[in-house]
């Protein structure tokens, strides 16, 4: 019986010392959780930013053969065959650049300037904004934006959420969709993994103590379960 009373006591105390010391972090679990679960993950990526464009490619546009690009660039990598707006265009990387072609001549395709990000932005946005500003990014890019898409243009509009479509400077790609519920769901997944630094390493030893002393102190919240509920049975068998 003393073995008994023992395990409950030390179970009692351990659960409340363990539940206040991860109470925070059960909190910004139970907060950041709710909000990644509340919204639809397509519109977390942005999908409903940009318009589902199933463009085909008219075979008579395209004059320029791909042996003369081969010719022009051998050492042209990544070859692919593409629309930019409505032009269909080669694009391939030729050491640390982006190449893109006019299909019907094989010029080279200029970075794009200003202007024509904007057209290339509302090409792609499916909201009914104005465009707010236009930023090129040429280094250091924003944490929303993988670095390996730069250089490029950042358009943003005047929609709910303020969302910001990005296109590839050197081709014309669309390389991201962003808007306000995204960046607040990066944030909260931060904090949700308790990656309080770069966003990137999910795997830290913060994350795993705090899972195993969660599960420490559920052990003792069962232990003490047990004995809550088969209290009342162990009462009536003493009861003369």
């Amino acid at each position: 019986m003393m073995a008994i009373t023992q395990i409950r006591k030390t179970s009692r105390k351990y659960h409340k010392w363990l539940m206040t010391l991860l109470a925070l972090q059960f909190v910004v679990w139970s907060v950041t959780g709710t909000y990644m679960v509340f919204f639809d993950i397509h519109y977390i990526h942005g999908d409903t930013l940009v318009n589902n464009r199933q463009d085909k490619i008219d075979p008579q546009q395209l004059t320029y053969p791909l042996h003369n690009v081969l010719q022009r660039y051998p050492k042209a990598k990544d070859i692919s065959l593409g629309l930019y707006l409505e032009q269909v265009v080669y694009r391939f990387s030729l050491g640390p650049d982006n190449i893109m072609l006019d299909a019907r001549t094989g010029q080279r395709i200029a970075a794009l300037s200003r202007q024509q990000a904007a057209v290339a932005a509302k090409f792609y946005y499916a909201g009914n904004g104005e465009v707010a500003s236009i930023e090129l990014l040429t280094e250091h890019a924003p944490f929303e934006l993988n670095p390996k898409a730069l250089p490029a243009w950042r358009v943003n509009f005047t929609d709910l959420g303020d969302p910001a479509i990005y296109v590839s400077a050197e081709t014309g790609l669309l390389v991201a969709k962003r808007h306000n519920f995204w960046r607040l769901f990066d944030w909260m997944f931060r904090f949700h993994v308790m990656d309080h630094n770069d966003g990137k390493d999910i795997d830290n030893l913060l994350l795993f103590l705090c899972s195993v002393l969660g599960l420490i102190s559920t052990m003792f919240g069962l232990v003490l379960l047990y004995f809550s509920l088969s209290r009342p049975k162990r009462a009536l068998r003493a009861k003369p």
